[in-house]
């Protein structure tokens, strides 16, 4: 398990395209492509971090957070989300990528992550719920996507205790390589 680099946008595509293409998972309509991901990773590892579990020198997943609302009240909360390859599924590399991503967000000062699942999805919703995640609340109907309205649970996972005094989360550029590391190893 390691940081994400924009360099490893084909592999991040190549499991997140058919997601999107062939899946209600995603709520994104069209395939981002490479270069746009290749985006997202850069941009993403400017504040929060992106995760990736390698096996053999291929990827097997993925996971990653990000700004949870625009509002200055919301910053020690984050959106979180995890995606594993297929071939890779229900051996625990999403439970892995989750748990290494909960102690950076803790490092940095970040109290609550929060994940959006679309229904009908009982994998993703046990593995949320074994890394210590508890719904909060179900949309109904809020996302069209292959022809049918899907529901989405939210759920919420505290990370860090809120202080009563909390300084602003750090960047991810601010966490010592060590601190990383040690994220990392668990």
């Amino acid at each position: 398990m390691r940081l994400a680099t924009p360099r490893d946008a084909p592999a991040v595509h190549a499991i997140y395209a058919p997601i999107v293409r062939d899946t209600f998972i995603s709520f994104e309509l069209e395939v981002p492509s490479i270069p746009e991901i290749e985006g997202r990773i850069a941009a993403s590892l400017e504040s929060h971090a992106w995760l990736v579990f390698e096996e053999r020198g291929d990827l097997a997943g993925y996971a990653y957070a990000s700004e949870h609302r625009e509002r200055a009240a919301y910053q020690w909360s984050t959106d979180v989300s995890c995606y594993v390859h297929a071939r890779a599924r229900r051996r625990g590399i999403g439970a892995r990528l989750y748990q290494a991503l909960f102690r950076i967000l803790a490092l940095q000062g970040f109290t609550n992550a929060f994940a959006g699942i679309a229904l009908p999805n009982a994998a993703s919703l046990g593995m949320h719920e074994a890394v210590g995640f508890v719904a909060l609340g179900r949309f109904r109907d809020v996302g069209f996507k292959q022809g049918e309205w899907h529901d989405t649970v939210w759920m919420q996972r505290q990370v860090a205790e809120p202080p009563a005094r909390p300084e602003p989360p750090r960047p991810l550029a601010a966490l010592s390589a060590r601190e990383i590391e040690a994220a990392l190893a668990g």
